[in-house]
């Protein structure tokens, strides 16, 4: 566990990026966006159309952004059919310039974690900090390994497959084998994602929809071998939004045929959402989606720890004959974080069935 020195250290931090982030005091707003909204600086390094990713060199860190993360969902079963759903997520945060000569505490990188462990009946959670340059947190690529405190996800290689994710807290912990049995999907132009119709906002993303899960569970001391699939987002950028974008709503999807279908949509004051998404298959076909291709339709909004959120929605993509309807698996999956969000497991039927994972953020 972090130490409170350290705890202390990461809020008064905290509260020195939040005013530089350009955020309405008019209107009320998430610390999970108004983080990630577009400067008025160009102090970091800006996210470019034409840059080509490349691997294994972006698994790795890229300190010179302002913000990015290392994120892994799965859908898993017990041998006895129980359904447990797992996230964890490892965020990079910069608080100013990347100095190379700068070690210790004078580097400008915090890290967070999140680990959650959902069943039907409950979800587990928990939430770490750390300052970069101290070895408590970081990133390392010969060989992989992402880590914070005990929690880590490592590899042999130089990139994060096959890999071993390890995280323990309280009456949670998590052991589990991770494969990749498809291919990267570069998402947006080449890894070049756009978040907004006008303006110059974008990430660098790419996704491993298609890993195989193996491994064990234990929740308040009972241990449970489980399997399943699973899904790997990497997205970097220096602005993920405008200053008028108010949050987004992501959806990734395991189909019964066997593609992967990841949509999203971010929310913007007076204006219309901005769509994007993609369809892709373990043999490397991929299909990006636009405004043209997508509708979401909110059917059912819950409140939720005094927060309305839209937890059933009706996902149609025209260009792909695909007409879903989305559930949340468990509704009470507010998670109140420093950066608070809702995330948890979803359940798919219509003209495909499915699994996957809903992301709310900026209620």
């Amino acid at each position: 566990m972090f130490t409170q020195n350290i705890k202390h250290f990461f809020w008064v931090t905290l509260l020195l990026i939040l005013p530089l982030v350009g955020c309405d005091q008019s209107e009320p707003s998430s610390n999970t966006t108004e983080v990630l909204k577009q400067s008025n600086t160009n102090e970091y390094q800006p996210v470019v159309k034409g840059y080509e990713l490349s691997f294994p060199r972006d698994h790795n860190s890229h300190p010179s952004f302002k913000s990015e993360w290392w994120y892994f969902t799965a859908n898993l079963e017990t041998d006895a059919g129980k359904q447990i759903a797992v996230q964890w997520t490892l965020f990079r945060i910069a608080t100013g310039l990347e100095q190379s000569k700068a070690i210790g505490w004078k580097k400008p990188q915090i890290y967070m974690a999140h680990a959650v462990i959902t069943t039907d009946e409950k979800v587990w959670k928990a939430e770490r900090f750390s300052r970069g340059g101290i070895g408590q947190a970081g990133v390392l690529q010969k060989p992989y390994r992402t880590w914070l405190d005990n929690w880590s996800w490592r590899s042999l290689g130089q990139g994060p497959f096959p890999g071993l994710l390890e995280f323990e807290d309280d009456d949670m912990s998590a052991r589990l084998d991770i494969n990749n049995v498809g291919s990267i999907v570069l998402q947006g132009e080449n890894g070049y994602s756009k978040k907004h119709a006008t303006n110059d906002i974008a990430s660098y993303y790419y996704s491993a929809p298609f890993l195989d899960i193996n491994g064990s569970i234990t929740l308040d001391d009972i241990q449970y071998n489980v399997t399943g699939k699973g899904w790997y987002d990497r997205e970097w950028s220096s602005s993920m939004l405008s200053k008028s974008q108010q949050g987004w709503d992501w959806f990734s999807i395991h189909l019964d045929d066997g593609s992967a279908l990841m949509i999203s949509q971010v929310r913007e004051k007076n204006a219309l959402p901005f769509y994007f998404g993609s369809r892709s298959w373990p043999d490397g076909r991929v299909v990006q989606l636009g405004t043209n291709d997508i509708r979401l339709t909110p059917i059912i909004y819950t409140s939720v720890e005094g927060k309305n959120v839209p937890l059933n929605w009706r996902l149609d993509v025209r260009s792909q004959g695909l007409k879903l309807k989305v559930e949340a698996v468990r509704k009470e999956q507010w998670l109140p974080f420093v950066f608070p969000y809702w995330e948890g497991p979803i359940k798919v039927v219509g003209s495909h069935s499915g699994q996957g994972f809903m992301e709310l953020t900026g209620y």
